[in-house]
């Protein structure tokens, strides 16, 4: 029997038979030996549950020592689950670096009851139809299992209360639950935040005002789009922000991150240091045969026609939000369009601002919609260059090659191309982070109280943005 299910399957007879206390701490122990890792080839075997987004394939893009080839899936029938498959399989087929998944499927309507009943891995991979994410995160954590889930770990307010005791509960249980921020390894965020931290380039960070925030980060993304070389087929209930989420809980959810985790470097940032000053909401509007072009229905369902008016369908995959974290202001914004520019991609702006250098990535036209950085210094730049080269001498330690050029306001820094790995490949940087963290036994305690309050920020963010 599995390690972990005779553990908890001893914790349940104990409390059923009113086992001693110290039956009780015996089994905890059991437990906790149950879910530590040591880095050994296969040990981590992932359980994959109803995964309805292309995110959860993009954990297996590549494999990894550590992980079991063998991967089970517990779904419902449906396209979503044959999407799923299908990308693993061309992962597998693929002629550059093919991998060499197997998938063992459980279907049924009982597919999360019976994943948690015969747990036969001991990871949780969560990336799909967010309207019960939440209650299968608790779930799986209450079970004793590790769990990884795609942003958004919740979509509503009455759910947080649910994520707040997952943290808690995954705490005491000694299990690792971990969100996906994929966005942490874009190499120009990462150089952003380095290079915010040399004071004699970039000076301070500004606290900034609600009109002028110190820290601004902006996301383009697109309904129709490319995925690992193929047209992206969304399922219907994608649109539906009761299924998905608004932008302003979803895509917004790694802004905030990025926010946190750039002004305050491994520092955990308590709840009731924070507050949401303002936030707004739109639509973005799709016609019958857009929705037919990304989902391949001809027809909305059910479900979305509360959302449609004159025949076009409303989706509030759009917000923006303003909020304080330690009296530095901040300001996120998530927008979805239904199709990039000829030659576009999804794009991201983001401006750090210092007392003597503002930090700019810019990601359009003029940067062949691939993200740059920029220097901006303020005032006087008398010695700035010289200044800015030796912080990149002192970055090339860790990357490399770093390099510099003129540009219309500053400079740019020249990154090489090998750092510019893209969107897709960041899934296995964040498993592999996740992996490093199973062998600790632990995530740091700024991740876990980063974690409640970027969802907390959301969640305001949210009420606040439906208020107005």
């Amino acid at each position: 029997m599995n390690q972990s299910i005779r553990a908890v399957t001893f914790m349940l007879i104990l409390s059923a038979c009113g086992g001693t206390n110290q039956d009780q701490a015996d089994a905890t122990e059991e437990q906790s030996i149950a879910n530590q890792f040591t880095g050994a080839d296969d040990e981590v075997k992932l359980m994959t549950v109803d995964p309805g987004h292309f995110h959860a394939a993009l954990v297996q893009k590549f494999m990894y020592d550590q992980v079991d080839s063998v991967v089970q899936v517990y779904a419902p029938e449906g396209k979503d689950l044959q999407l799923h498959l299908q990308r693993i399989e061309g992962f597998n087929t693929r002629s550059d670096e093919p991998t060499a998944w197997t998938q063992e499927v459980y279907t049924g309507p009982d597919f999360f009851s019976a994943m948690i009943q015969e747990q036969p891995g001991n990871v949780v991979v969560l990336s799909g139809n967010n309207a019960k994410k939440t209650e299968y995160i608790q779930q799986s954590v209450e079970a004793g299992l590790n769990v990884l889930a795609d942003k958004p770990m919740v979509i509503h307010p009455s759910e947080f209360p649910k994520l707040k005791s997952a943290l808690a509960t995954a705490q005491e249980q000694d299990v690792l639950l971990y969100d996906i921020m994929t966005e942490r390894y874009e190499i120009t965020t990462m150089l952003q935040k380095a290079l915010s931290q040399k004071a004699e380039v970039f000076g301070e960070l500004e606290m900034g005002a609600p009109d002028n925030p110190a820290i601004s980060k902006e996301s383009i993304h697109h309904f129709s789009k490319e995925v690992a070389g193929s047209p992206l087929i969304r399922p219907a209930w994608f649109f539906d922000t009761e299924q998905q989420g608004e932008g302003i809980v979803d895509v917004s959810t790694h802004l905030v991150d990025l926010i946190l985790w750039e002004c305050f470097p491994e520092e955990g940032i308590d709840t009731t240091e924070v507050a949401v000053v303002s936030a707004r909401r739109w639509a973005t509007e799709l016609t019958p045969a857009q929705f037919e072009k990304v989902t391949g229905m001809a027809e909305f369902p059910d479900y979305l026609q509360k959302d449609v008016q004159n025949s076009v369908l409303n989706t509030y995959a759009n917000g923006e939000f303003v909020f304080t974290a330690r009296g530095v202001h901040g300001k996120v914004a998530a927008i979805w369009n239904f199709e990039a520019p000829e030659g576009a991609k999804d794009t991201h702006y983001s401006i750090m601002r210092g007392t003597k250098a503002n930090l700019v990535i810019r990601q359009d036209a003029p940067q062949n919609y691939q993200p740059a950085l920029y220097v901006e210094p303020i005032g006087e730049t008398a010695g700035f260059e010289e200044k800015l080269k030796a912080a990149l001498n002192e970055l090339s330690g860790e990357y490399p090659g770093l390099n510099m050029r003129t540009s219309e306001s500053g400079w740019e820094v020249l990154i090489p191309e090998e750092y510019k790995v893209g969107h897709e490949a960041h899934f296995a940087q964040v498993t592999e982070k996740y992996l490093e963290y199973l062998v600790a036994g632990e995530i740091p305690d700024w991740e876990v109280a980063n974690m409640l309050t970027k969802y907390y920020l959301t969640m305001q963010a949210y009420e606040m943005s439906r208020n107005n």
